[in-house]
């Protein structure tokens, strides 16, 4: 079953690939949605998949790439979206 989360990346995610990156993983994973910088710092993501492909990219999240110092991951579930790919957002 396909869900839908609205996920919030606090720390140092910017200006570290952290978008990018995320991009790469979510097309590796299969996940479908967007990853914005938010004007606070913080990075938002929009996912949808299934539980485990979610629960995969929530694991990476609080990693994140190389150089990024992630203090929180906050998900939160959301109505599906029906998303066609994943995908920056400007």
């Amino acid at each position: 079953m396909i869900k839908h989360y609205n996920i919030i990346v606090t720390g140092k995610v910017q200006g570290v690939w952290y978008r990018k990156s995320t991009l790469e993983k979510a097309q590796g994973l299969g996940i479908k949605g967007i990853v914005k910088n938010l004007p606070n710092g913080d990075v938002y993501i929009e996912a949808e998949g299934d539980e485990d492909q979610l629960s995969q990219l929530l694991a990476w999240c609080a990693d994140g790439p190389q150089f990024a110092k992630v203090t929180n991951v906050n998900k939160e579930e959301a109505p599906v979206l029906s998303f066609k790919e994943f995908q920056i957002q400007y």
